[in-house]
């Protein structure tokens, strides 16, 4: 189940929540009972490095036909 992030407007707290998608923009309610919060923008940071050589880029006129106009034969 996802957790989002919510910040009380009322006493400053930030706390998190696990709820269905279906209900992510419902209110929330924080730890205190305020009921006065809005929902955070979570970021997500994606990191790492490529296993293998980059895939080649293909050869410049190669003749195979299959896309483009001229690529595909249709220029005459």
């Amino acid at each position: 189940m996802p957790r989002y992030e919510y910040r009380c407007r009322s006493c400053g707290d930030t706390f998190e929540l696990s709820r269905p998608m279906a209900e992510s923009s419902a209110p929330a309610v924080c730890p205190e009972g305020h009921e006065d919060t809005v929902k955070l923008l979570s970021t997500v940071a994606v990191g790492g490095t490529a296993s293998g050589p980059a895939p080649a880029a293909p050869a410049g006129g190669g003749g195979g036909g299959g896309g483009g106009c001229c690529g595909g034969g249709c220029c005459g």
